[in-house]
Parts: structure tokens; sequence; C-alpha cells
């Protein structure tokens, strides 16, 4: 379920993108409360397959742009 998918996202401590190749938001009323959102860095929906590249990208540069520890 997605609260097993948040459980695990937050338990290895690394960034996640949540990515949607639909939009859930304008699908069923159900769909668009996210379990796994506040275990995200970010969220990308509605591009198709695009969606993966979209949030691949999106992380490389959050990556790169976040400060060194």
């Amino acid at each position: 379920t997605s609260l097993a998918l948040y459980d695990a996202i937050k338990s290895v401590g690394l960034p996640c993108v949540e990515v949607h190749l639909s939009n859930p938001e304008a699908r069923e009323a159900f769909r668009a409360e996210s379990k796994i959102a506040p275990a995200s860095i970010a969220k990308v929906s509605g591009f198709r397959g695009d969606s993966y590249v979209l949030a691949l990208d999106g992380l490389v540069r959050w990556l790169t742009r976040r400060p060194k520890t």
C-alpha cells in the first residue's frame, strides 16, 4: 500500500520524487491525497512516460544544488 511505501522511503533516508504518469488530482477524489508526499522532496505528474525523465532530472539538480555536509 501507499503507507508501506511511505515507511520504506522514510526508512532509507534518501531523497525521493513521487512520480505519476497521469494527473491523480484530475481523476477520482480518493487519488488526490498522496500518502507518500510527506516523504518526498517533489512530485511530477501528468507527463506520461516523460514524468520519469523529468523526475530524474529534477532529482539530479536537487542533489547537485544541496549543501554538502
